[in-house]
């Protein structure tokens, strides 16, 4: 068996599969205590631990480290432990997450796979920031990208599904946090998160894409202001329409809610100049493809962003498959397919760890 640990600071999810890859068990427990060990325990009451025989860790920063899965020992902790600093919300819970896991699976294979490892195969002009390159050299600063696993799952699947071995797609997961992948012959050459998951869209809290000069005027004008808080946690589709939930703000707008419509319109404008760009990017795109919470349920995002690229890109969605949330939801006159995938970053996560079994 193979267990799946996506642990957050907030949330433990929990998935067992069989060696053949199918699932067999999912659990989701959120606001979680401060005793993560306890919340394990309760997990894990309802496992059959003695057939588990490799666990599988999301770990969201691997940086420089790392550029696939990695059989977890003493030094890849101490490296993941060193890039707290740049993850401080997800790595100090992911390594809290191994540690109590080899606790109570001390006899199996532990692997480690990294948000950021897909996105390795960047070339340096699109990771590197126009800085004084000693800062690289020095300090490491560079794009890194996340929801790697997500990117990389529903990539593969749409090569599956269109019958292309290596296939051209610019990848949109749409939740919570928000990011937007170019992936040319199926590795990733760009993408919108960078140092940071603060960087690209705008999210649910976060700002994504600003002037950094704002931060010196905010930070001059009102000395005692937590600004990274505020990007972070306070920004995004909340600090615009006081809701980070698209759900909600789609019911709002449709009740005349102004602020909760510019919110929405903003959000698929900002995802539209990215697909531009990747298109520029990648030449030639055989599927452009949405996942995540929103991009896989919402049909009105969908629609409004392929309304801003549609013309440019020749791009045409088919309404009714789009309404239905289906896979294929373009028009067979569309130049580029449209698609909307289910991902699955816990089957990539095993699928990746049985490799190294």
């Amino acid at each position: 068996m193979i267990l799946t640990f996506n642990v957050g600071s907030s949330s433990i999810k929990v998935k067992l599969f069989s060696d053949t890859l199918q699932e067999r068990q999912s659990f989701l427990k959120e606001q979680i205590s401060s005793n993560h060990e306890e919340a394990f325990q309760e997990i894990f009451e309802n496992l059959d631990m003695e057939k588990i025989e490799i666990v599988a860790h999301r770990v969201v920063h691997g940086g420089e480290f790392y550029h696939e899965a990695t059989t977890i020992n003493d030094e890849v902790k101490s490296n993941i432990e060193s890039l707290i600093e740049l993850a401080p919300l997800h790595n100090g819970a992911n390594l809290l997450g191994i540690s109590i896991a080899q606790k109570f699976f001390p006899n199996a294979l532990h692997v480690a796979i990294f948000d950021t490892a897909f996105h390795n195969s960047i070339k340096s002009h699109a990771y590197l920031y126009a800085l004084p390159y000693e800062m690289y050299e020095n300090d490491k600063i560079r794009r890194y990208g996340f929801h790697g696993s997500s990117h990389q799952y529903v990539s593969k699947r749409a090569a599956e599904l269109l019958h292309v071995k290596s296939g051209n797609f610019i990848t949109c997961h749409l939740g919570n946090g928000a990011s937007i992948c170019a992936i040319k012959e199926m590795k990733s050459v760009d993408t919108s998160m960078g140092f940071t998951p603060l960087e690209g869209l705008m999210m649910g809290t976060r700002c994504g894409d600003i002037d950094p000069s704002i931060v010196f005027f905010l930070q001059k004008k009102y000395p005692d202001m937590d600004v990274e808080n505020i990007l972070n946690k306070k920004s995004g589709l909340l600090g615009v329409a006081s809701n980070s939930d698209m759900r909600d703000l789609i019911s709002e707008a449709y009740s005349g809610n102004e602020l909760s419509a510019k919110a929405i319109e903003m959000f698929c404008y900002k995802i539209a100049k990215y697909i531009g760009a990747y298109f520029i990017a990648l030449g030639r795109v055989d599927a452009i493809i949405f996942t995540g919470g929103i991009g896989e349920n919402s049909a009105l995002i969908r629609e409004k962003v392929c309304a801003v690229i549609g013309e440019a890109l020749h791009v045409e969605l088919n309404d009714e498959m789009n309404s239905k949330n289906s896979t294929l939801i373009s028009k067979e006159s569309s130049q580029i397919k449209i698609m909307s995938i289910k991902t699955d970053e816990e089957l990539e996560m095993a699928t990746q760890a049985l490799k190294k079994g």
